[in-house]
C-alpha cells in the first residue's frame, strides 16, 4: 500500500465505523451540545454578574469554550478507536501492510479532524438558531476555526500516542481526564478577571485560557494575544505529534 492509500485506507474505516454506529456517534454529537445547553442556556445569568463585560453575549462566550472543548474531544475520541483497533488486531495487520507507517498516524488524524467538522457545523448552526451574536467579521470567524483545528490535532496527538503505547481501551482515562481538567482549569464560566483564589493563579497559566480568551476575543471582533495563542497551539501540536509518533514506534517495538 502506498502512502496515501494508508492514509485514505484508515481515515475513510474510523470514520465508517463513527458515524455508523450508534454508541459512538451519539456521544460524539450529544456531549458538546448538552454542555452548550447547559452552560449557555442554564447559567445566562452569569452575564449579569458586576464585571463580566462581553458584548456579543453568554451565548457567545460559551460558545467559544464548547467549541474549543469539542474540538479537543474529537481528537481523544478518535485515540479510543485507536486503541480498539489495537485491541481488535487490526492495527497489526494494518502495520504488516503499510510500507511508510506514518501513514496511520495521518489517517487517523484526519478522520478526527473531520469527525470534529461535522460536530462544528452542527454547533454552529444550532448557536446561530438560537440567536447568538457575533462581533467579528469572516477573517475572524476563520481564525477561530483555525485554532479550534489546531486544538483538534492536539487532542488526537495526545490520546493517539497514549493509545499506542497501551493499546488497550482500558488506557481510555488517561487519554480523557487530563484533557478535561486542563480545560475545566481556564476561565470556563467567566472571564479571567472575574476569577479568585487558587483557580485564579491555576487558570492564569493555563494554556488554554489563551486559547479561550483568543477565541473568544474574535467572536468579539477585538481577539486579544493572537500571534501568542496561535504559537502555543502549533508548538502544543508539534510536541504531541513527536509524541504520538514515537507512540507509533513503541507499538512497531512491541510487535503490535
Amino acid at each position: 500500500m502506498s502512502y496515501w492509500n494508508v492514509v485514505s485506507a484508515v481515515a475513510w474505516r474510523t470514520l465508517k465505523n463513527a458515524l455508523t454506529n450508534p454508541q459512538i456517534l451519539l456521544p460524539t454529537m450529544m456531549f458538546p451540545l448538552f454542555f452548550f445547553t447547559a452552560f449557555a442556556g442554564g447559567l445566562s445569568q452569569v452575564s449579569q454578574v458586576p464585571g463580566f463585560d462581553f458584548p456579543p453575549g453568554y451565548t457567545a462566550f460559551q460558545f467559544v469554550f464548547v467549541l474549543l472543548q469539542s474540538a479537543a474531544f474529537g481528537g481523544v475520541f478518535t485515540g479510543f478507536g485507536v486503541a480498539r483497533d489495537f485491541e481488535g488486531g487490526f492495527a497489526k495487520r494494518l502495520m504488516l501492510a503499510a510500507p511508510r507507517r506514518s501513514g496511520i498516524v495521518a489517517g487517523y488524524a484526519l478522520a478526527a479532524f473531520v469527525r470534529w467538522v461535522l460536530v462544528a457545523v452542527m454547533l454552529t448552526v444550532i448557536a446561530f438558531a438560537v440567536g447568538m451574536n457575533v462581533g467579528g467579521g469572516a477573517v475572524d470567524l476563520v481564525g477561530l476555526f483555525t485554532l479550534a483545528a489546531l486544538v483538534n490535532l492536539c487532542g488526537f496527538f495526545w490520546a493517539g500516542g497514549i493509545a499506542m503505547r497501551f493499546r488497550t481501551i482500558q488506557a481510555a482515562p488517561l487519554m480523557q481526564m487530563p484533557v478535561f481538567l486542563i480545560l475545566f482549569f481556564a476561565p470556563v464560566y467567566v472571564p479571567l478577571e472575574l476569577l479568585d483564589g487558587w483557580i485564579e493563579g491555576v487558570a492564569s497559566v493555563n494554556p488554554v485560557t489563551y486559547l479561550l480568551e483568543t477565541g473568544r476575543g474574535f467572536v468579539a471582533g477585538d481577539a486579544p494575544h493572537i500571534a501568542g495563542a496561535f504559537a502555543i497551539a502549533i508548538g502544543l501540536g508539534l510536541f504531541f505529534w513527536v509524541w504520538a509518533f514515537r507512540g507509533l514506534r513503541n507499538a512497531e517495538a512491541a510487535g503490535a
